[in-house]
């Protein structure tokens, strides 16, 4: 018997766990203004939108590469490449952060929102290949340094906006140009290279509310 319940404990602890976590990020979203229904809804579309990909851009290209067999025989293999945005990486994190812009100074905001673009521009690099890829500790940790000094009092929006358009423009859409001479699939803003990110951009910014 003992040995049971030892082991429901087990299995029930990152049950425990998730509603301690969402319990404090419920608290911290009610004071940027959202709802605990909003709030779990917001996680959940970013979570399930970031396997979702809506075409910007598409062309088909013709690649020619030799075949496995010996490498004797070339063959022509047809790749479209373009330029898709994230659903959860970039256009839900985009809406909120444009809900939030009412609430911040703009000065401020503007300031750490072209100071996150440089540094994650200068920080991302190109994989070839694959794509995009930036440190996700970026984003977080910078946007809430920024936004600590040089908006105190409004450091969770502030640290949001600046980590969402920061890594998006900075990482993601100033480095299309080359990342598709290099890449010949379809190029996500806000997929996978960036997405970790944001989505810590979320949970630095919330928990900032404590502050």
């Amino acid at each position: 018997m003992g040995c049971f319940v030892f082991l429901l404990l087990i299995l029930l602890l990152p049950l425990l766990f998730f509603l301690i976590f969402f319990n404090i990020i419920s608290f911290s979203f009610e004071k940027l203004g959202f709802s605990p229904e909003a709030t779990f809804l917001i996680i959940l579309l970013i979570l399930l939108g970031s396997v979702v990909n809506i075409p910007l851009t598409r062309r088909k290209k013709v690649y020619v590469r030799r075949d496995y067999f010996f490498g004797l025989f070339p063959r022509k293999e047809i790749v479209y490449q373009g330029v898709a945005i994230n659903l959860g990486g970039a256009l839900i994190p985009l809406s909120i952060s444009f809900y939030l812009l009412e609430k911040v100074p703009w000065q401020p905001t503007l300031i750490a929102t072209i100071l996150m673009i440089a540094i994650c521009f200068s920080l991302s690099r190109i994989v070839p290949g694959q794509g995009i890829a930036l440190p996700a500790v970026v984003p977080p940790v910078f946007s809430a340094l920024f936004a600590l000094l040089l908006a105190p009092n409004f450091a969770a929006p502030v640290a949001f906006i600046s980590g969402v358009w920061g890594a998006l423009i900075g990482a993601d859409i100033l480095n299309i140009k080359k990342a598709l001479k290099t890449s010949p699939g379809m190029l996500s803003i806000g997929g996978a290279g960036v997405f970790d990110g944001i989505f810590l951009v979320g949970i630095v910014s919330v928990f900032l509310t404590a502050i």
